[in-house]
């Protein structure tokens, strides 16, 4: 006979073992979305997705940023994929690693297949350099694309060398010199890396412009580039989104506030006849 002690060991374990298993559900359902697109496209589905997410314990937010282990897995899936199947790349993030979106890149430029990268939301600053080596993007017409110019800590290269030249030399300290000199370096390798990427897709005249425009530090480094701008740009973008990439994007849910930010009624709203 079951005792109010035993039931409540036995709402305790299921109360703790909630979060586990609508993970795991979560999961499940991510996988079945993924296959149903690969199936309907006839492609390889790679998603590379950013999300707030929380410590386990503390519960304090964690920004999630696109790392080594993210190219590992990226190349790991390419590697895995025949010549001949194309690649969806499906890209929600904030940038990251330099190192790490350049690997991606390069190996997404190598496949044989088509590439096409999905941005339902935004893929900025390493997102973009992925994006770029595509063979098209699809954008929501809300998405937002970013600039690819190289940060030194909290500061934009170019901003470095500007402040540098706007001074005489012997107002300028050693280390920022120092600085500078890094900074130089670095625009001029971001700047080759992207010619690198954009390499026969464009004229050489689009390449050099396309790849000053977007890394020689002309925006802020967090300057959205609409898909107006980017088709302005001559980027090969469309709004073709389809509805199963809005879809899959439900299944990544941020971690939930005690008060949401934002509440609606999650249904078509149509208006009424008159």
């Amino acid at each position: 006979m079951i005792g109010w002690g035993d039931l409540f060991w036995i709402l305790f374990l299921a109360m703790a073992m909630q979060p586990f298993l609508r993970q795991k559900f979560l999961e499940l359902a991510r996988q079945k979305a993924i296959e149903q697109i690969e199936k309907k496209r006839g492609s390889r589905v790679i998603l590379l997705i950013h999300r707030q997410e929380t410590m386990s314990l503390l519960g304090f937010p964690i920004m999630k940023f696109i790392d080594i282990n993210d190219s590992e897995e990226v190349i790991r899936a390419i590697h895995l994929t025949d010549k001949d199947v194309p690649i969806d790349i499906i890209l929600h993030t904030p940038g990251g690693l330099v190192l790490a979106a350049l690997q991606i890149a390069l190996a997404i430029k190598k496949h044989p297949a088509k590439v096409t990268a999905f941005i339902p939301h935004y893929a900025m600053s390493g997102g973009t350099l992925i994006a770029l080596a595509c063979d098209e993007i699809i954008m929501d017409e809300h998405a937002v694309l970013g600039p690819v110019d190289p940060q030194l800590g909290q500061y934009p290269a170019a901003s470095i060398l500007r402040a540098v030249k706007r001074k005489s030399i012997e107002h300028v300290e050693d280390q920022t010199l120092i600085l500078a000199d890094v900074a130089e370096m670095a625009l001029k390798q971001m700047k080759e890396n992207l010619k690198l990427i954009l390499d026969n897709k464009y004229s050489p005249e689009k390449i050099e412009e396309l790849a000053d425009i977007l890394s020689q530090g002309h925006f802020t480094h967090d300057y959205p580039i609409t898909y107006e701008e980017a088709k302005k740009l001559g980027l090969p973008v469309s709004k073709d989104m389809p509805i199963e990439i809005y879809q899959l994007m439900k299944l990544f849910p941020q971690p939930l506030r005690q008060t949401p930010s934002v509440e609606y009624i999650p249904l078509p709203k149509k208006g009424t006849n008159k």
